[in-house]
């Protein structure tokens, strides 16, 4: 765990917690559900494993996460999120939206960790009221996404939308621009970067309500 920095305050004690290298990268994986060992050291290349190790211990003393054997014939452990690093999940999108302001959108020789897709969108939508009755199905590169809403918030799962509205279609480099008000939804759309199958407006309500400024989460209307 890091050293104390001797200071009765909350901004401290949580980086005491969670603010070493790796660690906060080690929620951002569990914020997808449960994972193994060997699945964080596979999401997270370049962590060796005693520092993941290490990382893994030190979170597990501040009761941040915690170890489960899954029932069989799974038979394995896993790490997952306790209630309080849960917590973490809204402060941890917060900082991502912020990061993003200033990162610049992927390129081809950047990659990004499967299931990214999921907590893009869970840190950048914010349900338009006129498509809250509808769902979505995102598809970008590899990652699928089935977006619905309930009381006013996404709820974000991986995989297809059987029973979906709306399919959208794009690369992670058009999401991001996007997201970041660096393109606009109908040059995107009319110049065949993005793809839609279902209503047009519809989808550009949603793609209008992903957003990496606070500023413009209250969505816009297009």
């Amino acid at each position: 765990m890091a050293k104390s920095y001797a200071q009765y305050c909350p901004v401290a004690h949580a980086l005491e917690l969670v603010g070493e290298r790796w660690a906060l990268l080690i929620v951002r994986e569990l914020l997808n559900g449960p994972k193994r060992y060997t699945d964080l050291a596979d999401a997270l290349p370049g962590i060796g494993t005693n520092i993941l190790a290490g990382r893994l211990r030190d979170l597990e003393d501040g009761r941040v996460i915690q170890k489960r054997l899954l029932p069989p014939p799974a038979a394995a452990k896993v790490y997952e999120l306790t209630e309080y690093g849960e917590g973490l999940r809204e402060p941890l999108y917060a900082l991502a939206r912020w990061g993003a302001r200033t990162l610049g959108p992927p390129s081809s020789a950047d990659s990004l960790s499967p299931g990214w897709l999921l907590n893009a969108v869970r840190a950048t939508c914010a349900a338009d009221d006129r498509i809250r009755e509808r769902v979505f199905e995102l598809r970008v590169d590899d990652e699928v996404a089935r977006i619905a809403f309930e009381d006013g918030r996404p709820v974000v799962e991986a995989g297809a939308a059987e029973d979906a509205d709306v399919v959208i279609q794009t690369d992670p480099t058009t999401l991001f621009c996007i997201a970041a008000r660096e393109q606009s939804l109908r040059e995107a759309i009319d110049g065949g970067a993005v793809e839609i199958t279902g209503k047009r407006n519809d989808a550009e309500r949603f793609l209008a309500s992903l957003s990496f400024d606070e500023r413009l989460r209250e969505v816009e209307h297009v």
